[in-house]
């Protein structure tokens, strides 16, 4: 039965080649994929070049919170919320013609999201180098993101964090896959949102209204806010 043996082994090592052959050319697709899927982070800056009339340049906001900071929010977060204001499912009038498709197709959504995602703001002042110029010093400058810290029952605050909010804004509060970051963002800002969930303005992530924040005292809301300025510092 020699013969037999040197057969299935022949037969074996051919398999385990046609198998690797296989798995190298599913590896090669998807990495071909992947790269494929790529978001161009320089389109995304040209097109935020719209958004920076109001978001600022680095995506900073402004106007004390009139307008959210954008940079370093999540990428899918930014998608969902930028197709929610075209479906109107979000109601934000003067965003709406900004996020038709004529304007604003599918892919630059992903390009301008991928691109606010990457950016990041400093939360101390910069050191400046003896070589640095007027204009490299103006830039560093206009990059940095303090929020002030504003009053409230820090202790108070950080326990109804940790218990209500921790699960989606991440401990840090830097947010979690489709949840938004919520530290370094303007206290305005967090805080006309949570009226808007409330109100039922706006959707959250229950149905309905009568979710989390329903729940909580003004004074509770106004806790949670002085301590999501404490999480900038951990940064």
């Amino acid at each position: 039965m020699p013969g037999t043996c040197d057969n299935a082994s022949h037969h074996g090592i051919r398999e385990t080649t046609d198998m690797t052959l296989r798995l190298g050319l599913l590896g090669l697709t998807m990495l071909f994929s992947l790269a494929g899927h790529a978001q161009n982070l320089e389109k995304g800056k040209e097109i935020n070049a719209t958004c920076a009339g109001c978001h600022g340049e680095f995506g900073q906001g402004g106007s004390r919170g009139e307008y959210p900071r954008l940079a370093g929010l999540g990428a899918k977060y930014l998608e969902s919320q930028l197709k929610a204001f075209r479906a109107r499912t979000r109601v934000n009038i003067p965003m709406y013609p900004y996020t038709q498709e004529r304007e604003l197709p599918d892919e630059d959504i992903r390009d301008v999201a991928a691109y606010l995602a990457s950016i990041e703001l400093p939360t101390k002042w910069p050191v400046f180098k003896d070589s640095d110029d007027a204009l490299t010093r103006l830039t560093m400058t206009e990059r940095v993101m303090i929020i002030p810290r504003v009053p409230g029952n820090l202790a108070n605050g950080e326990a109804l964090y940790q218990k209500q909010c921790v699960t989606c804004h991440g401990k840090t509060g830097l947010g979690r896959g489709m949840f938004p970051m919520l530290a370094g963002q303007y206290t305005s800002y967090l805080k006309r949102q949570m009226e808007k969930y409330v109100k039922g303005e706006r959707p959250h992530d229950e149905e309905g209204i009568g979710g989390l924040l329903n729940k909580l005292k003004e004074e509770d809301m106004q806790d949670i806010l002085a301590y999501i300025t404490t999480l900038q510092e951990q940064q």
